[in-house]
């Protein structure tokens, strides 16, 4: 049997780890989010449960991959037994299959966005040939399939090689984009006004279904799923302090949401053009505001390109998550390659529908992006708290120390996470039958 890889150093987990994270939830969903589920009030939301729910429910979820050095299925069925470890991590792999085919499809619409920023600005008469070509299912599905090559290339050339390799160049790119873009955008007149009315909260407006989408946006812009992050974890060394790596992430995550709105949000507010797009927010109003802004071309080509190279880490993590899973449950590690080679077909395949009818794409982010990952997590941090046990969990989370605030943690962690997450999920059930 191949060797499991792990990574190389607290810093390059930690970096891969913030890759994971950002993603496309950060800069594609949040601001899209924030404008159609109660603006700055969505916003302090989210924060809530990334810090009361998200970052335990992650440490968790490593764990669980730590312990066990499987992915999803491997290590659900060490916990439960094959018969209903298989069934529930084959479920959780479903859903990531589903969720990473449209999410994909979204990255090959950025990477064409992209593209065409550079080579043809956007303008008044290049519009029309832009929402042509954005609308061309084929063409955006050709991008996609190329996105999902190069996410399999890197994949094959495996953790050190591959994921850390380009984690350590995509990131800190990302970093100094979106930091100069902010900085320009603060300096647009009247922006500084726009942004400070836009964060007033007005919890007035929440309703159940908003609740539901800043707990779902919590869990799915840090890649919690029950698959992605316990894959990851059984890639952690020994020594890797849990909770530390799992506050630097979500730090991470949450900058970059934050930025990302600081630039978004601002400029979209001072030129008067529309927050509320949804998911189409980047195709169908970034454009026009590359197009009126001062430096929108240079501007407009660096963050999307810095989007597009972001968001790939996401997809890879996930990616990542389906092939070692599969390939631990069918006893196959050695034939990676071969498996990397299905998973690509039956991607390309998946993705398909989202590329012709994009407007199944919010459908399916809202089902699987939110309610399913949050579910997918509640089964994991089930799993290590029922499954595993009290000693087990502290262990892996806290080390070899075991102070009476730890204990805390673990049934904090134990009751509280899985229930305030199992009453928000219900409540939006019931609220839409």
């Amino acid at each position: 049997m191949v060797a499991r890889e792990t990574f190389t150093s607290r810093f390059s987990t930690i970096l891969t780890m913030v890759g994971v994270a950002v993603g496309l939830g950060n800069v594609w969903r949040f601001p899209y989010m924030m404008g159609e589920y109660g603006g700055s009030a969505f916003l302090i939301i989210y924060l809530v449960f990334t810090l009361l729910l998200a970052i335990p429910a992650m440490t968790a979820e490593w764990s669980l991959g730590r312990e066990t050095r499987k992915g999803p299925i491997g290590a659900l069925s060490s916990v439960w037994g094959a018969k209903w470890g298989k069934r529930i991590g084959a479920l959780l792999v479903f859903t990531m299959v589903i969720s990473t085919s449209y999410y994909i499809v979204v990255i090959g619409n950025i990477a064409f966005t992209a593209s065409f920023s550079v080579l043809n600005g956007f303008t008044d008469s290049t519009f029309a040939t832009f929402d042509q070509q954005i609308s061309n299912g084929w063409l955006q599905y050709g991008f996609s399939v190329g996105v999902l090559c190069f996410i399999m290339f890197v994949l094959y050339r495996g953790l050190n090689k591959g994921i850390e390799a380009v984690s350590r160049i995509f990131v800190p790119f990302f970093a100094l984009v979106i930091f100069y873009l902010v900085v320009n955008a603060f300096f647009l007149p009247g922006a500084p006004a726009k942004i400070a009315e836009f964060l007033k909260p007005d919890f007035s407006v929440l309703e159940v279904e908003h609740v539901f989408a800043a707990l779902g946006q919590a869990f799915f812009s840090l890649g919690l799923a029950g698959t992605i992050m316990v894959i990851y974890g059984s890639y952690m060394g020994d020594d890797q302090n849990i909770p530390r790596v799992a506050v630097f992430t979500a730090f991470g995550d949450v900058g970059a949401a934050f930025l990302a709105s600081l630039f978004i949000v601002p400029t979209i507010l001072v030129f008067e053009l529309d927050l509320s797009q949804g998911p189409t927010l980047v195709f169908a109003t970034l454009p026009k505001l590359f197009s009126v802004m001062p430096g929108g071309r240079i501007l407009g080509s660096a963050f999307l390109l810095a989007l597009t190279l972001i968001a790939l880490l996401s997809a890879m993590a996930a990616i990542e998550a389906i092939v070692g899973s599969i390939s631990e449950a069918l006893r196959i590690r050695s034939s990676r390659t071969r498996m990397i080679i299905v998973i690509l077909f039956v991607e390309a395949a998946v993705m398909l529908p989202s590329a012709l009818d994009p407007s199944i794409v919010g459908t399916l982010d809202l089902i699987f992006g939110s309610g399913m990952q949050m579910l997918g997590s509640v089964i994991a941090i089930i799993t290590v708290t029922w499954g595993l046990g009290q000693v087990k969990t502290k262990l892996q989370i806290f080390g070899e120390t075991s102070l009476g605030w730890h204990t805390n943690y673990f049934y904090w962690l134990k009751w509280v996470v899985p229930g305030v997450m199992l009453v928000v999920l219900g409540g939006f059930v019931a609220s839409n039958i």
